[in-house]
């Protein structure tokens, strides 16, 4: 099977095609943003403050966990978050709830993990103003929105920039798409309001993130869990269908789990026969592709939760941003 990503991370004689072609998005991209920052495009302003969470680079750097950590976090400074979402690998493309028993065929799978952790209302769409704009007027004691991947929806403005890094990928070759994984020039960085590294050192003025997890519950019975000591003595199979699978099956090893790794592409519509692995007593689930599996799972499926612990120091920059709102941003 054909990888693209593959060559993201290094330089093969595919470039010889692929960089002409990086220029052109390149030029469409700038042209795009500038004809925004000129006004010549119009966006629009909600009534409440937006922080944007994305990145410049294409594939997983961990912009889910830090939205839900961010929405935890808003909530207990006494702010009442709503999380707006494209519900990418589902199929829906008008504004709609996300609810905790909603399909992921539907809506996506990180909104249904995002609903199912039930901090805040979820909403998807297409259109990312639309979907904010039916969502505030269904929950108006809504008082800020979260956009989980929303930094080149230029149609929302935002009060609250912030780019999730990869602290280990970087940004691969450094090429724009499809000859590299950005999404936008490294330059981008230079304007938004906070840079998170996910992993990996953070620079001065970059505030650190990390992912952590340790305990697995049952896909089956939620209330059931187990560590990976004891899962450890088990034939233990690990499956990632998500941004970039190795985060996950480092984490485990790093845990102590010995696992047959099996990585799937992002966005996967798991299938039964995708997971039926033989000489299997677990299959150890990102929760991503845990709210897939449910329709089939048995007492082997084993889900990891994962949390995002952050600086402090990024909730105090947020807060004293979205107290201005109301002045001009680009």
């Amino acid at each position: 099977m054909f990888d693209l990503q593959y060559h993201w991370y290094r330089i093969t004689p595919l470039h010889l095609l692929l960089l002409p072609l990086s220029g052109l998005f390149r030029a469409l991209v700038v042209l795009r943003r500038t004809l925004y920052r000129g006004r010549i495009l119009s966006g629009t302003k909600l009534a409440v403050p937006v922080i944007v969470v994305g990145n410049i680079s294409a594939g997983g750097t961990g912009k889910t966990p830090l939205t839900l950590a961010l929405a935890q976090q808003l909530i207990q400074c006494g702010r009442h978050p709503l999380i707006v979402s494209r519900g990418h690998g589902g199929s829906a493309q008008q504004p709609q709830h996300v609810a905790a028993n909603s399909n992921a065929q539907q809506v996506g799978d990180e909104p249904l993990l995002m609903a199912r952790r039930n901090l805040c209302p979820v909403w998807i769409g297409k259109d990312r103003v639309a979907v904010a704009q039916a969502a505030l007027q269904a929950h108006p004691q809504c008082n800020v929105v979260l956009c989980d991947d929303g930094l080149q929806h230029y149609r929302l403005q935002r009060d609250v920039e912030i780019a999730v890094i990869d602290g280990t990928r970087g940004f691969g070759n450094g090429f724009m798409l499809p000859a590299g994984p950005l999404r936008e020039p490294v330059s981008r960085l230079q304007t938004v309001d906070a840079i998170v590294v996910n992993g990996g050192e953070a620079s001065t003025g970059q505030y650190a993130m990390r992912l952590s997890g340790e305990i697995f519950y049952s896909l089956l019975d939620p209330g059931k869990t187990a560590t990976a000591a004891e899962l450890c003595k088990l034939r233990c199979h690990a499956v990632a269908g998500i941004g970039h699978p190795q985060r996950y099956f480092r984490h485990l090893t790093s845990l102590g789990l010995n696992a047959a790794e099996h990585a799937f592409p992002d966005h996967h519509p798991y299938r039964a026969a995708d997971l039926s692995f033989a000489d299997c007593d677990a299959i150890l689930l990102t929760e991503k592709d845990a709210v897939k599996c449910n329709a089939f799972a048995d007492k082997r499926y084993w889900v990891l939760r994962v949390e995002a612990q952050i600086d402090p120091a990024l909730t105090d920059h947020i807060l004293r941003k979205i107290a201005h709102h109301g002045s001009e941003t680009a």
